[in-house]
This record gives C-alpha cells, structure tokens and sequence, in this order.
C-alpha cells in the first residue's frame, strides 16, 4: 500500500501570525515538502491543478512535478487533480509524457473535472458540458498513449488527422491513471469502464458518502470484468493535524479551522471532525481513524493526506510529515499489510506493469499462459499488455 500526501497549494493567511506567503514562498515550500515526504519514507507526492487566486498550486503540473523529480530519486509524482475538462488531450499527453521519461517511469496522475465553475469559460468550455469533456477527452488521451497516427474527431476539439503525440510512452507503458472524483458517479463508472483507478476525495464528505462512490466503481469494476470487486485499484483523500497528545491538536489547529475559508462558517472542529475523516488529535487517533477507513471502502492501494493548508507554517507542515513517517506511516504498512489478502493487488508503479507487460508478451511468444498480476486472470493474447 501507497502512502502519501497531497497539496491544493492554497495561499492563506496564517490566522496566528497574520502572515501571508507570496507566491514565490509557497511555491518554494511546495517543493521542500515534497523532499521531505521522500526523506520520511512517503511514497507519493501529489499537487493540485489551478488557475486563479488565492492557490499557488501550478497551472501546468509537470512543470512542478519535474522540479521534484530532479531532486527526489524513489517517490511516486502524482497529481490531485489534473483537469481533463479544461486541458487539451493532446497536451496532457505529450506533457505527462515527456515528464514519465524525465521521472524514469515514477510518475501517474489522477484526472478529475475541476470544482472552480468560472475555470472552464476561461478555456472557452462549458461546466454544463463537464461529464461530456471528461468522458470525450479522455478517451482520446487513451488513445494518444496507446496508437500512432491517430485520426479523432469529436465535439469538444478540433479534429486530428494521422497525429501521432510525442514522446511516446516509456517503454511502451502510458502512465497509470486514477479518476478523482467528489460525487460523480458517472468519473467511478468511467474509471471502471477502463479498469482505471478510482479516487474518493474523502474530505468533506461523510464515510458513507465515499462508501457508495467506491462500492460503485467496485461493482462497475467486476461487471466491465477487469477482475474481482475487491481487486479494484482504490486510493483515498484524508487531512490530519497531528501533536503528541490530541488536547495540543485541538488546541493549535482549531484557529486554522475557524478561520480558512474552506472551513469557516460551518460546522464546530468538533462536529466535523465526527461527521468526516478529519483528524485532529494524537498519531495514534490518525492510526486508528485510518485503519477504520478499510471498514467502509474494503482493502485499498493509496492513502493520500492533506497537511499543508489553511494557513500552516512550513515548519509545522513539516513537523506533521515527520509525525507521518516515524510515528503512523509505519504502523499502518504493518497494519494493512497483514489484513490485505493475496490475491489483492499493490499499487500500480511503472516497474510493475512493465513486468506484468513483458510476462503476457512472452507468455503469448511462447503460447504459455500467464496470470496478470493485476487482475489474476488468464492472458490469452497480447491486446492483454495493452490493457495495462
């Protein structure tokens, strides 16, 4: 199981301090907790995707991600989200393409619509037309990936001709692909269309809310037959803030609450912390809240947390992180792993769908079969490692 973080990359004033950072700040801490989530043991740094204020997060992701992956050298560069409405296929293919080759492979993205309405006006698009582009768009990146010379026509871009987008995939494998969603059924049935992986936001919604999303893409997953219901690839959103004893926690992060805009004017901390799998209190309430997480959506593959927002110092973001990776990451690796059965499968990592390619490729070479690794069924021909 995957363990990491995730940024929206929001510019808020620390309500302690009175501090605002400048972009030029925020966008330079983006980059030191990305080094020390790797540096702690995480295993996935993912960043958000925005065009307007009040965010510091990058417009065009693989520009930040790139920065990362020349300083990093074992952590997974994902994105949380990548809007498939706004962006141009062609361009989220030849940019995610070009940074899967500068990563060595290291790399995935999670595709999503995008919750800030006045974006898509902003690149001539309509948010009515939001389910259509996600559906539209994305299946022409899948064939970017997976074809040369490719000849489109749709209702959402202009028609391609013989296009053929570079560079092409490392070592013939696109780059794995979750479907980030709030409450979309129609995003967990697309990820299941495909055999994608499907990713609940789980922030601000209550569990049984991410419970029927997941339960959905499940069934979706088995009915499209990529393999058993809970052999579906799951990850999960989650925040936490975390001191040694969770009366500190409270204590410290409740004016963060109070007063981000995210959270002001709702519910009491108190409130929302019982009603979503917000955790503000000790390592071991984080441990056991998120152990609690595999009771309502089964066994999963990522478990992505938000530590950097409202307003946070650096120094106590980084401070969570090391919380993180000495106190809690490592107890729940031990804790999963031993509750997650054989036949479900780790995490989808370049390394391991190359070698699931190369067993179906010379398995067909051989006319031997071969169980995929990731679904446990039967390879019978080779349009099986284009599946991948």
């Amino acid at each position: 199981m995957q363990f990491g973080i995730f940024t929206v990359g929001d510019l808020t004033t620390d309500p302690v301090t009175g501090i605002t950072p400048t972009e030029n700040a925020r966008i330079k801490a983006t980059v030191a907790i990305a080094k020390k989530a790797e540096e702690v043991g995480l295993d996935v740094f993912a960043t958000g995707e925005h065009h307007n204020p009040p965010f510091a997060a990058p417009a065009n992701p693989p520009v930040l991600l790139a920065a990362i992956a020349a300083q990093t050298e074992r952590m997974v560069l994902s994105t949380a989200t990548t809007l498939i409405t706004t962006n141009d296929p062609v361009r989220i293919a030849q940019d995610y393409g070009y940074l899967q080759h500068l990563a060595d492979g290291r790399m995935d993205l999670m595709l999503g619509r995008g919750n800030t309405g006045p974006v898509y006006p902003w690149f001539g698009k309509d948010i009515r037309d939001g389910i259509d582009l996600a559906v539209e768009n994305y299946a022409l990146l899948r064939r970017l990936w997976r074809e040369e010379n490719v000849t489109w026509q749709g209702r959402h871009r202009a028609p391609l001709h013989a296009f053929t987008s570079t560079p092409r995939p490392l070592d013939g494998i696109p780059p794995f692909v979750w479907h980030g969603s709030i409450r979309s059924p129609e995003i967990a049935e697309q990820a299941a269309y495909y055999g994608d992986g499907f990713f609940a936001n789980h922030i601000f919604w209550p569990k049984e809310h991410t419970q029927r999303m997941v339960d959905l893409y499940r069934r979706r997953y088995a009915h499209y037959g990529h393999g058993s219901a809970d052999q579906a690839i799951v990850g999960l959103g989650g925040q936490v803030f975390m001191r040694g004893n969770s009366q500190d926690a409270v204590r410290e992060f409740r004016p963060y609450f109070d007063h981000a805009p995210v959270y002001g004017g709702g519910p009491s901390l108190e409130s929302f912390m019982g009603e979503t799998p917000l955790t503000v209190g000790s390592p071991q309430q984080v441990i056991e809240k998120t152990l609690a997480f595999r009771d309502y959506v089964g066994d999963y593959q990522r478990q992505l947390f938000l530590v950097d927002h409202a307003g946070l110092s650096l120094k106590t973001v980084l401070e969570q992180l090391d919380l993180l990776g000495e106190e809690v990451v490592p107890v729940l690796r031990k804790e999963f792993g031993a509750l997650k059965p054989a036949h479900v499968p780790d995490a989808p990592t370049h390394a391991a769908r190359f070698a699931a390619a190369s067993d179906i490729t010379t398995a067909v070479a051989s006319s031997a079969p071969v169980t995929d690794r990731w679904t446990g069924t039967r390879a019978e021909d080779a349009n099986a490692a284009a599946a991948l």
